[in-house]
């Protein structure tokens, strides 16, 4: 098996808590630090995480021997991530690379990037004039969530910056895919969505108006 083949089997969930999985159903990823060690490595998108980093982001007062630690942790994943690895064949996931770790997941296995290409997509797709195909692509991201990105670790330092950057995406995707339901003529369909989004982000300008460009091409400008 090649290892691109053995990084696409395994796939990670991070729009909502951490999830990883196979063929054979979800991987059991351990304590909160594994999971930490896992979600760090997710946010790096392959490039290598030095160990003294992860020590630093672990822990804000670093025990004795915490390398030793992180080295523990990386080799319970190792053993999740790769159950039929044979014992000293050399990971192809969750690799070392000088000087930490790197995990070189592809990146239609997880979720934060098939929603980060897919609204991008569709972007393109509504300056085209293709809203059907927009609005497709749109369904299909915003299905992805299932709650605040990384979201046991939203609040951690180290994963605060990209968990707030993939929300601010997520509510360009909302209003992207009310721009799809207006350019096919469905603007009361995009009304309550909208209403809901604008009232619950009242700093986003581009929200309330297609709020008010949908009341008015609805019908429902005077309410």
């Amino acid at each position: 098996m090649t290892s691109e083949a053995t990084a696409r089997a395994v796939t990670f969930r991070v729009l909502g808590p951490l999830e990883a999985s196979d063929g054979r159903g979800p991987l059991v990823l351990k304590g909160p630090r594994h999971r930490a060690v896992l979600a760090r490595l997710l946010i790096a998108k392959g490039r290598v995480v030095p160990v003294g980093r992860l020590v630093d982001d672990l822990w804000d007062r670093p025990p004795d021997g915490a390398v030793g630690v992180i080295q523990t942790f990386v080799s319970a994943l190792r053993r999740a991530l790769e159950p039929d690895r044979p014992p000293r064949g050399p990971a192809t996931l969750l690799v070392t690379a000088s000087p930490g770790y790197a995990l070189r997941a592809a990146a239609e296995s997880v979720d934060a990037r098939q929603f980060e290409a897919l609204t991008g997509e569709a972007g393109s797709l509504l300056v085209a004039g293709r809203a059907g195909e927009a609005l497709s692509c749109l369904d299909t991201a915003l299905a992805l969530w299932r709650g605040p990105a990384y979201a046991e670790f939203a609040a951690e330092g180290w994963a605060r910056g990209e968990s707030a950057r993939l929300d601010g995406l997520r509510l360009l995707a909302v209003e992207r895919r009310a721009e799809a339901l207006l350019g096919l003529g469905r603007a009361a369909e995009a009304v309550p969505d909208l209403e809901a989004h604008a009232s619950g982000h009242p700093l986003r300008e581009d929200a309330w108006k297609l709020l008010a460009l949908a009341l008015y091409r609805s019908g429902r400008q005077g309410e």
